[in-house]
């Protein structure tokens, strides 16, 4: 049966009414281990490995407006093996977390207010905000490791327990951005990171053996915020993109982004191991792409898709205030984000784009197996008008045009869902969807497992998870050859 190792003690209102600290986006402050789970059809037994998924607990009343993204790291784990499935979660205890369980209370303010009213200026990532580790997870040299919004310090843990081993000591002096990328056929972690100070960017590689072998700047005329990047089997795709802090406030603190119609978007393309010299730089229409999904060279091209942002400077939604633009910033249906393709021509220097599809997706998934070189399916999200809330997903046959739907339903948000090989399988969709559920409807969670092959059919089995979790970000599937420890089987 499940087991509560542990809760967390918060001073968090209960009375709170922030659209993101209540309803699919209520914090939870309980750690779980959990075998024998509820499961409603019948766990395939040919899924072997983890889903991981990083989610944002605030534990304390917050100073000042309280944006999601500040909140306090989680990760939630659903291991596969032999038809069985065991669940974990647990806080990632970063330097932040720890000092606050310390003060008992908050100690930074976070995205939506000044740095200023931190009780601790200055000490943190980005802007002197708290580094929870709370947006993106990955599994690297057999273990997970989680990354901040912005450029945060990465934090390792262990895959069986998610005991949180401590920072990672290759990350620079600048951080890691939010997406490090892992190439699971060289078993290398490339990373890019950002700053306020020349030359604004750097770029590098970690080994297999989790050593760093490359780190290299790249130069840019100002602060940027770029926040993913790509790579192909010998190219990495770096980008400067018109949506950045606006420079003559970050003298006083203010971290405004402001989006720049006028100015191109810019791509540089540099080899895996390559020098500043060997950049190819190429422009495009001006956007802003939260998260890029695949690329791979064709002939003289490189190809890059991703999601292009219609609006990235939407007006603030109405009836929330002050609030009302960090609701557009987080609402999908604001910044209409569509599945787009890029070509860079290596030999003219040109740039040939356009879109994929026309509805609202992001938060798209791929065979990680194919990642840098062609893929034929791509898994995006859809998302509740308003919020930051998946309700569903979009299979795309890259190859024909096709596409293939799936809600979850009402009031049922999910996850990210990274697509699981099967064990044995060989085509590129053979394999299983896996996501976290949040029910509202039902007052509960639970994990899905959805045949990639046909999704419109719905899940195959149904997990209910010992306690309601909290909406998040960004999840990832490691196959169970992957990783340097596991948790015993279940039953």
């Amino acid at each position: 049966m499940p087991t509560l190792v542990n809760r967390v003690p918060s001073t968090i209102r209960p009375d709170t009414d922030h659209p993101y600290m209540t309803g699919a986006w209520s914090p939870t402050f309980e750690e779980w281990d959990g075998a024998d789970l509820t499961v409603i059809g019948e766990i395939p037994r040919d899924l072997d490995g983890v889903y991981l998924r990083n989610t944002e607990n605030p534990v304390h009343e917050p100073i000042g407006l309280y944006h999601p993204f500040d909140g306090d790291g989680m990760i939630h784990a659903m291991s596969f093996r032999d038809g069985r499935a065991v669940y974990r979660n647990r806080f990632v205890r970063t330097k932040g977390f720890l000092a606050e369980a310390e003060a008992g209370e908050a100690l930074w303010a976070g995205l939506a207010e000044h740095p200023s009213k931190s009780l601790r200026p200055g000490w943190g990532a980005q802007g002197g905000l708290k580094d929870s580790s709370s947006t993106d997870v990955v599994v690297h040299a057999g273990q997970v490791l989680s990354t901040f919004y912005q450029c945060g310090e990465g934090y390792r843990l262990d895959p069986a327990t998610l005991e949180t081993l401590g920072v990672e000591g290759w990350v620079p002096a600048d951080g890691i951005s939010a997406h490090p990328k892992v190439d699971e056929a060289t078993g290398e972690l490339l990373f890019f990171n950002y700053a306020k100070t020349a030359p604004f960017m750097h770029y590098g590689v970690v080994g297999p053996d989790n050593r760093l072998k490359h780190y290299v700047p790249i130069p840019l005329p100002g602060p940027r915020l770029p926040h993913d990047m790509a790579f192909t089997k010998n190219w990495s795709i770096l980008n400067d993109l018109p949506l950045f802090w606006q420079e003559d406030l970050l003298p006083r603190g203010i971290h405004a982004a402001r989006f720049h119609p006028d100015m191109p978007s810019r791509f540089a393309l540099i080899p895996r191991y390559g020098q500043p010299d060997e950049i190819r730089w190429f422009e495009a229409r001006p956007c802003y792409v939260l998260h890029w999904l695949n690329a791979w060279e064709e002939g003289d091209e490189v190809i890059l898709d991703g999601y292009f942002q219609e609006d990235p400077a939407p007006p603030p939604l109405p009836g929330f205030g002050r609030m009302g633009q960090m609701m557009a910033y987080l609402d999908e249906h604001s910044m209409k984000p569509k599945l787009y393709r890029w070509r860079f021509n290596l030999r003219t220097g040109e740039t040939k784009e356009g879109p994929l599809d026309d509805r609202i997706l992001e938060f798209g998934t791929f065979d990680q197996r194919v990642a840098g070189v062609k893929n034929r399916y791509v898994y995006s999200t859809t998302a509740k008008p308003g919020w930051f809330l998946f309700t569903g997903i979009v299979k795309h046959d890259l190859d024909t045009g096709r596409s293939w739907s799936l809600a979850f339903g009402e009031g049922r948000y999910g996850s990210e869902a990274p697509f699981a090989p099967r064990v044995g399988g060989t085509a590129e969709d053979d394999g299983y969807l896996v996501s976290f559920i949040t029910d509202m409807a039902e007052n509960r969670s639970e994990c899905v497992v959805v045949d990639a092959k046909d999704i419109e059919a719905g899940p195959v089995c149904r997990i209910l998870l010992p306690h309601r979790i909290s909406s998040g970000t960004h999840a990832c599937w490691a196959g169970g050859e992957r990783l340097a420890s596991r948790p015993a089987p279940a039953g």
